[in-house]
């Protein structure tokens, strides 16, 4: 993963391990024939976007019907719900309610119902002010109606990311990390890889680089989309704020984007947000004043008792908007390329729908990737509220005590978590990495008080 780069040619390269490259990784390792490189600038998978989003596993109702990204969110929501259940990815489906609170937005309710079954999706409902006060009791006064949509969930989007890529490292996948992409050339029919760790070499290149897949883009020739960034702030409450939600709230949404929703996540905590700004600074991951007061000004609305809970943390993330509305995923024949750009809120849904859809995309343009194999299944920790955790299975810590010793008191994080986090087949690079993987120092002390215990294991782990 890390080191002097082979001198070998890779059949495939993909550049960007967020939640997308990984899994593309994931779908290509089942065939054995290939070999395959994961090429990624940060230091850990699902490290940049894919890490700060709002955790939501979608069902499409609200996507453009007949747009390429409609069909693999609905495509991707039933498969990653079916793998999440077999790998142990926490998943709780508690519906969301598009909340009207005057009239243009009354109105645009039957029409999304419309677009839901345009989707395929006929399980919407338009619920009056009654049914609506009934389900959320704490919504603050002056809703008008709100439409239903049970099948929306909520997921954890950094065990999704650490599965799809701890498969494909098991299965032959070699993980480039720390490994910046610089330049890009075609020499030969083989696309070469100038990055920061020397110089990687492959015959068919995917280019799922997030943030920056225009600039890769550009330099083999096309300029099919420029990527805006958009910051989506938002605002983490403690966990004593979940009783006041039960569904994730969303207003009717814009055209920019599905707008600021209050909804529960499975840690236990509460998120409000995210904004939507776009920017020309493709780093700006940092929160404003102005970002964070708007939020508070609109969750006052939404769940005005929120505003009384304690904050545990604030984050901001980017989307890779386009000036398109749909994904720009193309394949070009000449150039043995494929690039995967504009996936945005919904790439965490669409993921494994959007790798074998670039699996397709490669074997049409003449990749011939050999007989498929089925992937051994894994089994992540469970980082989810919603399901027993180790320091709640008697049987586990009677087998080994360093399960029941908890490190991080606030999110409940033993020894053994931390353990089998600095084994396991991608260990974390980074504090931060470690927080990803077990939720230590993920609290309302934010690692005040556990932040030194942790730092010595991590350290002593030889990280």
């Amino acid at each position: 993963m890390t080191g002097p780069l082979p001198s070998l040619t890779y059949d495939v390269a993909i550049v960007g391990a967020g939640v997308v490259g990984c899994a593309i990784a994931r779908a290509l390792a089942r065939h054995p024939h290939l070999r395959v490189a994961l090429v990624e600038a940060r230091d850990d998978v699902g490290d940049a976007t894919s890490k700060a989003n709002t955790a939501i596993l979608h069902t499409g109702f609200d996507a453009a019907p007949g747009s390429l990204e409609a069909r693999l969110v609905r495509e991707g929501s039933r498969q990653l719900a079916a793998y999440a259940a077999e790998s142990g990815i926490p998943v709780e489906t508690t519906g969301a309610l598009l909340v009207a609170w005057d009239q243009e937005q009354l109105a645009a309710l039957p029409r999304l119902v419309e677009k839901a079954e345009r989707n395929d999706y006929h399980a919407t409902r338009i619920l009056g002010p009654t049914d609506l006060y009934e389900r959320e009791p704490h919504l603050g006064p002056g809703a008008l109606a709100a439409l239903h949509v049970p099948g929306e969930s909520i997921i954890c989007p950094w065990t999704t990311t650490l599965a799809y890529a701890t498969q494909a490292v098991r299965h032959g996948v070699d993980l480039h990390l720390n490994c910046r992409v610089e330049n890009l050339s075609r020499q030969n029919d083989t696309h070469v890889l100038g990055t920061d760790r020397g110089t990687l070499s492959a015959r068919w290149l995917v280019n799922a680089a997030g943030l920056h897949a225009d600039t890769l883009d550009r330099q083999l020739g096309h300029d099919d989309f420029t990527v805006t960034p958009r910051r989506g702030q938002l605002i983490v409450f403690d966990k004593f704020a979940r009783g006041l939600v039960g569904h994730i709230l969303l207003p009717v949404p814009t055209a920019l984007g599905k707008g600021v929703l209050v909804a529960p996540t499975v840690y236990g905590n509460v998120l409000l947000g995210p904004t939507a700004e776009d920017l020309d600074d493709k780093g700006a991951t940092h929160s404003t004043a102005d970002g964070l007061q708007l939020l508070r000004d609109k969750g006052r609305r939404i769940l005005p008792e929120l505003l009384d809970e304690e904050i545990t943390a604030v984050y901001a993330g980017l989307r890779a908007a386009t000036e398109h509305d749909d994904y720009r995923i193309r394949a070009y024949a000449g150039q043995s390329y494929v690039t995967v750009g504009g996936i945005r809120s919904t790439g965490l849904t669409a993921s494994l729908a959007i790798a074998a859809h670039v699996t397709k995309l490669l074997t049409d343009i003449g990749l011939d990737p050999g007989p498929a194999r089925e992937l051994e299944p894994v089994r992540m920790p469970n980082l989810g509220e919603a399901f027993p955790r180790p320091h709640q299975r008697p049987e586990l810590i009677a087998a080994d005590p360093e399960y029941g010793t908890l490190v991080c008191h606030c999110e409940r994080v033993s020894r053994g978590e931390i353990r089998d986090a600095l084994a396991s087949t991608i260990p974390p690079r980074s504090m931060d990495g470690l927080r990803r993987r077990t939720r230590a120092r993920a609290g309302r002390c934010q690692g005040f008080y556990c932040g030194a215990a942790v730092r010595a294991l991590f350290e002593g782990a030889g990280a």
